[in-house]
């Protein structure tokens, strides 16, 4: 594909935030995926081009965090927490349930373009065991049955609220356009931190 007028100046505008052009190349990734929903040849040789780097440098980062896509994900993208304590609270048979609920392996997308799963070493929150994230967002404390009602909700196009962060859960396009950079005006709305993560900082103050 061919990126936009518009796309180039965004492109531009985020390298500006940068004393080195180097350092724009993962906001810059997270755009190009934003587009597309992954990351794509196209756009590796076009950040490549626009910080003056071997297209294989671009790769090797796209490559080495696994936020990056180099193929289509689903509309909203549910990764699963099977890290120790996850999944000895339940994150093992959630993981399980919503592959034979959906029918799709791990990485796998719905037919439908929906959702797709992923299993996650970690979402560092375990003091809400067992984790599940979907498109970067929290959901706290989850069971079969609530991940099967959000997987449902999500592909009639009625997805539940984060557990913490903004109100209503975004896409995959739409989030990665946030981790780029671009505002889309919900830092602030909703939960951000819950009583579990902030009870060590309210005990170092004496309190019980």
């Amino acid at each position: 594909m061919k990126f936009t007028t518009e796309q180039i100046a965004t492109m531009d505008a985020i390298i500006t935030r940068y004393p080195r052009k180097r350092s724009a190349i993962m906001p810059l990734l997270h755009f190009v995926q934003s587009i597309d929903g992954y990351v794509t040849n196209e756009g590796i040789e076009v950040i490549a081009q626009k910080l003056e780097l071997a297209t294989a440098e671009v790769t090797a980062v796209s490559t080495f965090y696994t936020q990056y896509k180099s193929k289509p994900v689903g509309e909203y993208h549910v990764g699963i927490c099977t890290n120790t304590l996850c999944a000895v609270m339940g994150g093992d048979a959630i993981f399980e349930s919503i592959k034979e609920h959906l029918d799709i392996e791990n990485d796998g997308v719905t037919a439908d373009g929906k959702v797709s799963v992923e299993h996650i070493e970690c979402n560092a929150a375990c003091d809400y065991a067992p984790v599940v994230m979907v498109n970067w967002e929290f959901f706290d404390n989850q069971t079969v049955q609530s991940v099967k009602d959000l997987v449902d909700g999500a592909r009639a196009g009625n997805p539940p609220a984060p557990t913490r962060g903004p109100k209503t859960l975004r896409t995959w396009k739409q989030n990665s356009a946030v981790l780029a950079g671009i505002s889309d005006g919900l830092a602030n709305e909703g939960l951000q931190a819950g009583e579990p993560t902030l009870l060590g900082l309210k005990r170092s103050k004496g309190g019980n």
